[in-house]
Parts: structure tokens; sequence; C-alpha cells
């Protein structure tokens, strides 16, 4: 068996700041939203469908959030989506300065 080393990289704790996105912050946060709809959703097993009747939010839009296609959503609409469906959004919010890489002269 031929061992090769292996790099580890430890990711921020954002993924869309790992590769690059110029809005990682505002992309994770839709994420996480998104990633709650769809809870409600299982949780009370409505299919999209069903959570149009609830909401009269269109039921393709609630297929684009399942299939992750938040590209048409803002968070303002997001947050609403989950306050039609019978729940709050509470946010904290934590402000810390970006680390910098800095290479080290080997």
């Amino acid at each position: 068996m031929k061992r090769e080393k292996i790099e580890v990289v430890h990711g921020s704790g954002n993924v869309f700041r790992d590769f690059g996105y110029e809005n990682a912050d505002v992309e994770q946060l839709k994420a996480i939203l998104a990633a709650e709809i769809i809870k409600m959703l299982d949780r009370e097993k409505l299919t999209v469908r069903a959570a149009h009747a609830r909401t009269g939010i269109a039921a393709a839009d609630f297929s684009r959030i399942r299939n992750a296609d938040l590209s048409r959503f803002t968070l303002d609409r997001l947050v609403s989506t989950i306050n039609r469906l019978g729940s709050r959004v509470e946010v904290k919010v934590s402000v810390r300065a970006l680390r910098t890489r800095s290479k080290v002269a080997a």
C-alpha cells in the first residue's frame, strides 16, 4: 500500500466562503432558512401543494426551496415564508474581523 500525505484543510464554517462566493454570508443564511422551511414541511407532512394552500405562496417556490434552488429568493422572502408557515425567525448577529492568511517564509 502506498502512503500519500493528505493535506487537511480546516473550513471557515461557511462552505460558500470556502468556495469563494462573493456574498458568502448571505448565501449561508439563505441555506439555513431554506433548511428550516424544509424541516417544517417534513415535520407537518406538507406537500408543496398543501403548503401553497396554507400560505398562498406558489407551490413552485416550495419546490425550488426543496431543491436548494435559492437564486430567486431574498432573505426577507424566506423569512416571510417561515412566518406564513406559522413560525418566527430570531436572528443573533456576531460581527468579527476577517482573519487574513499570512504566508510564512520557510
